[in-house]
């Protein structure tokens, strides 16, 4: 009866607010995607049957009975939440081989047919209410079990597709927003995302709807767009239309993200949602080893450069096969959030002021001479995407800043080499950092032991330099950087 009256209810408001929900033409957020700008910072839980196959993708052959979680605890999973400061969870309801963690009466490849039979959906739902979060649902469009999906009629699993949504978007209350993925395994018009899109903003007016890989070059041809050449408005175009918000994940959006793009010659706004593991080592689901997390300074500049510019992060943290969520990660997100001073009643935190972006550089070395590639301005570009590379191990990058600028921080984000199962190998093995002021080069910052993923250096008062210089004295490779930023941090 429940589920009626609440469908019932979600029916008369859609007709109260009428259309203001839905994507149009427009160079303002509408009003889902003015409430997921609000949201700003969500933890991403991806749990399932591939949590206890060791794998990241399966293919639908695993047997219900691979699913046993032996003290399954989603009150922990929210709590964990609240605690650091995320404003909602995103859950993997359906991942890519169609096992469905809510009891699902269109498959038996649900929790349940398996030995723990809990509506993890209703759980986490439940939760989220209980601890005053937003709750998002992940629902894989490919899937590699369901038999409708080999149909040559691409509606029939719409068809499919549809009564699911709709068993979560009405059995489970208000859901904020509905994260789709898979979509590259079929031609996007297959999908017949009008229809889906239409009957979510149906049953629930503001929840935002977004497709992975949202953007393409060309509109009839396709193509995969950089995200750093994503700083121009109304050059690329909506592949998966319509979709509130963009995904490319796991890319990180460039500083000067732009939010005009195409469908069919009318320019329509769309932000961006970025997704990162909290593990170092790249992984959605949790193994059965644990997996150290990112520092702490790592998962703060990048929780600053995600949450700005009108975008959003959801953080990736995954139970174990107990089926909770491990203390060491728990601990890191929880530190994260006192550490930016997360609270619900305040906005989300920034950085401060960038004075190195964009600025002049120059380098004694590049990678075999590609400067186009590798040249030193990509440092300064303000994109994630894009690196300085040296030729040599001993090497230079030094920047032009103006003196009347102040800054108090350097951010580093290296070049890593990607190693077996997904480690990261460093490179920078020694170095210094060092300003011009007054004609006179000043070293205030030496490092002897290797640079990490992100380096962050605060130093205790406010400097004023013509240039800035990163020399790098001992490297196991030819170093390499992301990202070089001078910052006036706020955040001393």
């Amino acid at each position: 009866m429940k589920k009626v009256n609440y469908l019932f209810l979600v029916l008369l408001l859609s007709v109260v607010w009428g259309y203001g929900q839905k994507l149009t033409p427009a160079e303002q957020p509408n009003e889902a995607q003015r409430l997921m700008l609000e949201r700003g910072y969500g933890m991403f839980i991806h749990f399932g049957i591939n949590t206890f196959a060791e794998t990241e993708w399966s293919d639908g052959r695993l047997p219900p009975e691979t699913y046993h979680p032996s003290n399954l605890d989603c009150d922990q999973w929210i709590r964990v939440a609240r605690d650091a400061g995320f404003r909602y969870v995103l859950f993997t309801a359906k991942h890519h081989e169609g096992f469905a963690l809510w009891d699902s009466q269109y498959t038996d490849y649900d929790v349940a047919s398996s030995p723990i039979k809990t509506d993890v959906v209703a759980e986490v739902a439940k939760a989220c209410r209980k601890y005053g979060l937003g709750f998002a649902l992940y629902y894989s469009l490919w899937d590699r079990r369901e038999p409708s999906y080999k149909d040559p009629d691409p509606e029939k699993y719409v068809d499919y597709m549809c009564d699911q949504l709709t068993e979560l978007l009405t059995g489970y209350g208000p859901v904020c927003e509905l994260w789709l993925d898979g979509g590259w395994d079929r031609k996007p018009a297959d999908w017949n995302l009008p229809r889906v899109y239409n009957l979510v903003k149906e049953l629930q007016p503001h929840c935002a709807v977004g497709v992975n890989n949202t953007i393409v070059a060309d509109e009839k041809k396709g193509g995969y767009v950089s995200l750093d050449l994503m700083t121009v408005d109304n050059k690329y175009f909506l592949q998966y239309f319509p979709s509130d918000f963009r995904l490319a994940d796991p890319k990180i959006a460039h500083k000067h993200d732009k939010k005009q793009y195409l469908y069919q010659g009318k320019s329509y706004y769309l932000p961006f949602e970025h997704t990162i593991c909290v593990s170092k080592n790249w992984s959605w689901f949790g193994k059965r080893e644990p997996i150290p997390t990112r520092s702490l300074d790592e998962l703060e500049e990048l929780f600053y450069w995600c949450t700005d510019n009108d975008n959003i992060l959801v953080i990736n943290v995954p139970p174990d096969q107990s089926g909770r969520i491990r203390e060491h990660e728990a601990n890191t997100v929880i530190a994260l959030g006192k550490k930016l001073g997360l609270s619900p009643d305040k906005p989300l935190p920034k950085n401060g002021e960038f004075i190195s972006i964009n600025a002049p550089a120059q380098a004694n070395s590049v990678y075999e001479g590609l400067s186009e590639q590798y040249g030193p301005r990509m440092a300064v570009d303000g994109g994630m995407r894009t690196r300085w590379a040296s030729g040599e191990t001993q090497t230079s990058l030094t920047i032009d800043l103006d003196e009347k600028k102040p800054f108090n921080k350097v951010v580093i984000f290296e070049y890593q080499e990607q190693g077996a199962g997904n480690v990261r190998v460093n490179r920078i093995q020694e170095y210094n950092i060092a300003i011009l002021q007054n004609g006179e080069w000043k070293k205030i910052y030496l490092g002897d032991s290797p640079m990490g993923d992100c380096k962050v250096i605060r130093f205790p008062h406010s400097y004023h330099a013509s240039k800035i210089q990163l020399e790098v004295t001992k490297a196991s490779a030819p170093p390499s950087i992301w990202e070089f930023n001078v910052i006036n941090g706020v955040d001393q």
